[in-house]
C-alpha cells in the first residue's frame, strides 16, 4: 500500500517534472557534476546488478547500461512523468530487455517486490537526496540492499563551504526554486551509517564545495 506521504510526493513531482522532464537532459547536464564519474566507478561485476533510486528521465541508467553490456539494470522513480520519459528513452536506445523500470518510494523501496531481486551489487542515487525530504531513509534502504560484496555511490551538491558567501547564497536560492535542498549533513549521515552497518566509508567533494561524492562499500 502507499503512503500518503509517498502519493503527496509523487504528485508533487509530477507537477514540477510535467513539462521540464522533455527539457531536463538538455538543462541539466552542464552543472550536474561527477555523474559520469560516478557511473564510470560502478564496476559492477560480470553479471550483476545496478539499480537507481530516482532514476528520473533515464539519462544515468542508459549511460551506464552502455558502459557495462553484461550487467543488468534497475531503475525506480517516484514520479509517473519521469518514468515515462525514462521509459521512452530505453526504448528508443533499444535496452528494454537489460533495463527494469518500476515506481517506487525511495524511502522504501522493496527490491524484490519491484524487480524479483532482493539484493543489488551496485546502488547509485545520483542529484536525489537533495530533492527528498526524508533523505537519511532512503541511504538507509539502499544500504540494507546491498549484496554481500555490495557498494552505494551518491553524488550531489555539496556544502559549498568554500564558495564566495554571495554566490553560495545566489546558487541555493535559484537551486531552492526547483525544490532543490543541499543537504549539508550529507557525510556526517553516511559515516554514521558506515558505523551502524559496519561498511568502508569514501568521502570527497570538489575543491569549493559544489558537489559531493560518498560511496559507502560492504567490508570484504
Amino acid at each position: 500500500m502507499t503512503s500518503l506521504t509517498a502519493r503527496t510526493a509523487a504528485e508533487k513531482m509530477d507537477r514540477q517534472y510535467r513539462v521540464q522532464r522533455h527539457i531536463y537532459d538538455a538543462t541539466r547536464t552542464h552543472y550536474l557534476f561527477w555523474r559520469q564519474r560516478l557511473i564510470a566507478d560502478l564496476r559492477p561485476p560480470a553479471g550483476g546488478s545496478v539499480v537507481e533510486v530516482a532514476c528520473g528521465t533515464g539519462w544515468n541508467i542508459i549511460r551506464a547500461a552502455d558502459l557495462y553490456p553484461h550487467a543488468q539494470l534497475y531503475g525506480l522513480d517516484i514520479s509517473s512523468e519521469m518514468l515515462a520519459t525514462a521509459r521512452a528513452k530505453v526504448a528508443a536506445k533499444r535496452l528494454s530487455h537489460r533495463i527494469q523500470l518500476a515506481h517506487g518510494d525511495a524511502t522504501a523501496f522493496d527490491l524484490k517486490a519491484l524487480f524479483g531481486q532482493p539484493l543489488a551489487d551496485r546502488i547509485f542515487i545520483s542529484y536525489a537526496v537533495s530533492m527528498i525530504p526524508g533523505w537519511p531513509a532512503v541511504i538507509e534502504r539502499a544500504v540494507q540492499s546491498l549484496s554481500p560484496t555490495g557498494a552505494l555511490h551518491i553524488v550531489d551538491f555539496g556544502t559549498m563551504g568554500r564558495m564566495a558567501p554571495a554566490a553560495k547564497w545566489a546558487l541555493r536560492r535559484w537551486l531552492a526554486h526547483y525544490n532543490v535542498t543541499p543537504r549539508d549533513d550529507l557525510e556526517r549521515i553516511a559515516r554514521e551509517m558506515a558505523v551502524r552497518h559496519n561498511l568502508a566509508l569514501s568521502f570527497e567533494e570538489t575543491p569549493r564545495g559544489y558537489s559531493a561524492y560518498a560511496v559507502l562499500r560492504k567490508r570484504q
